[in-house]
């Protein structure tokens, strides 16, 4: 009769003991799909930051007294390289963003001023440019997209039992999301005239 119970504690506690590796391992998998996320983030704006110094020499030639705008571009590709993303700090992926918008902001400015130069706009190197910048953007917002699907498959890993024993047991923690740019809270406004 003993050696009977012995039996059924004794797989009790293997399912336990699996139970929570199982978990465990779980929650690895989706932290490691959070940072290979995070990675292709930074590939992709790595990819943008490198098509820059090609059009700001681009634009440079034939908008040589657009100096000002072409400083900004590289003021904020130097500032947004600085920024390193460390997806278990929400300050340092805020931190990570701004910087990232201050390019994309800089970058438009820029596109908008090449469009006063029909010359500029008219050249292949140019165009070629212009289409991979545009094709970096998507690609920038799949992989947002694709980083926040990854922190809500682990947040909430994370955050609904028995994850969350698990989670609290071995220092897991929510990871934070990438939010949407400030600017894009706010609708641009339309005015026709009379």
């Amino acid at each position: 009769m003993k050696s009977k119970a012995w039996i059924v504690i004794g797989i009790v506690v293997a399912v336990i003991a699996l139970s929570i590796l199982g978990s465990y391992n779980g929650l690895v998998k989706k932290s490691q799909a959070v940072d290979t996320a995070a990675a292709q983030i930074q590939t992709d704006y790595q990819r943008r930051s490198d098509l820059i110094p090609n059009l700001v020499s681009t634009v440079k030639g034939a908008a040589s007294y657009e100096q000002a705008t072409l400083t900004q571009v590289v003021e904020a590709r130097a500032n947004a390289t600085k920024v390193s993303l460390n997806v278990n700090d929400p300050a340092s992926i805020a931190a990570f963003q701004n910087a990232q918008s201050q390019v994309s902001s800089s970058l438009s400015r820029l596109l908008a001023v090449a469009e006063n130069y029909p010359q500029l706009t008219a050249t292949e190197s140019f165009k070629g440019l212009q289409t991979q910048l545009e094709g970096t953007e998507n690609r920038i917002a799949v992989s947002r997209k694709d980083f926040n699907t990854a922190v809500q498959t682990y947040n909430t890993t994370v955050k609904v039992f028995p994850g969350s024993l698990i989670a609290s047991i071995f220092g897991f923690e929510a990871k934070a999301y990438f939010q949407a740019d400030a600017a894009a809270q706010t609708a641009p406004k339309v005015e026709f005239g009379n």
